[in-house]
């Protein structure tokens, strides 16, 4: 029983830590897309 609950847990971690990480990586795209753009590389 106690197993199944860390899988739970387990599981729902894993899906948290993407849920948050993926703004970041959007924001830090977006940043290194305006970084490029603002030393006039096109």
């Amino acid at each position: 029983m106690l197993k199944a609950i860390a899988d739970v847990l387990r599981t729902i971690g894993g899906a948290v830590a993407t849920v948050v990480t993926l703004p970041f990586r959007l924001v830090a795209r977006l940043f290194g897309g305006a970084s490029d753009t603002a030393h006039g590389r096109h």
